[in-house]
């Protein structure tokens, strides 16, 4: 089930060209959690499964971090950069996480992860940067970085703000739907008019909200649930793979400088997640 979840985050890079060739960064965010946090609510609904406003501050601050700072993040980047480098660029978001998790939680990253830091880092900055053939950093790049950074943080604000009393499928209900609703207002401020795709757009769309959001969230907790967190993160290095899978078919391979970071990404992120011993 992880190497679902994970088939379908690395799927959105490259489904995100076809909607954004007809909407703007501003109106695939909204619309795509739109859909998502109705299939949610639907789901509650049939699990019969209570809302509660008791904890909207919670929700809200986890949707307009993790839903609307992702979403509109990822969007923006996607619109200039490639499918491969935004897959890449995200694999980093274990140890991002742990890092933000240090400063925020207090929490020591172990050992693995200090060595395992700079390596991804590094691999990026060759994925980033061309493996110095030209220092020329796309903004699209960036605003990926950025969308990481928000899920870093989100990861590490659901361990402090996420309630315990509540289901997780209520509770990441809640946060879509205010996620949702600030892209739904960013758009509108925008001015971005919302559109009707064409069925290429449209089925790319509906797969990034049913497939890369509602569907990989469920497998991804199934998956937590059985193998634990540290075993499930291994399988997000499959994101990356599964951009590059997808770009290769649609004929736009991999070059040098995104196979070299990506085995430096790649190596880091197994590297900080696996432990051999107790001591690690």
């Amino acid at each position: 089930m992880a190497a679902v979840a994970a088939f379908f985050w690395g799927a959105n890079f490259n489904l995100a060209k076809p909607v954004l060739a007809e909407m703007s960064a501003y109106v695939a965010g909204a619309s795509r959690y739109l859909l998502a946090a109705a299939v949610m609510v639907l789901i509650v609904l049939i699990r019969k499964e209570v809302f509660s406003t008791a904890h909207w501050k919670a929700y809200l601050t986890l949707g307009v971090v993790g839903v609307f700072g992702f979403n509109l993040f990822f969007f923006l980047g996607m619109e200039t950069s490639s499918a491969i480098n935004g897959a890449l660029i995200m694999a980093l978001n274990p140890l991002l996480t742990a890092v933000l998790g240090y400063f925020i939680l207090k929490e020591k990253p172990s050992n693995r992860q200090l060595i395992a830091f700079p390596v991804g880092i590094a691999g990026v900055a060759i994925v980033v940067l061309g493996a110095g053939a030209h220092l020329v950093v796309s903004p699209g790049d960036i605003f990926i970085l950025i969308a990481a950074l928000n899920w870093a943080l989100y990861n590490v604000l659901v361990k402090k703000l996420m309630p315990k009393n509540v289901s997780g499928i209520v509770s990441s209900t809640g946060i879509m739907i205010f996620g949702a609703i600030a892209l739904t207002i960013a758009a509108a401020v925008h001015h971005d008019p919302f559109v009707v795709p064409t069925i290429h757009a449209g089925s790319a769309l509906l797969t990034m909200s049913l497939g890369g959001g509602v569907l990989a969230y469920l497998f991804w907790n199934a998956s937590i649930s059985t193998l634990g967190p540290s075993k499930a993160a291994i399988f997000i290095n499959l994101v990356p793979v599964t951009a590059m899978m997808i770009a290769a078919f649609q004929g736009l391979p991999p070059n040098h400088a995104q196979l070299l970071g990506a085995l430096l990404v790649i190596s880091a992120v197994t590297f900080s997640s696996v432990s051999f011993s107790k001591a690690d």
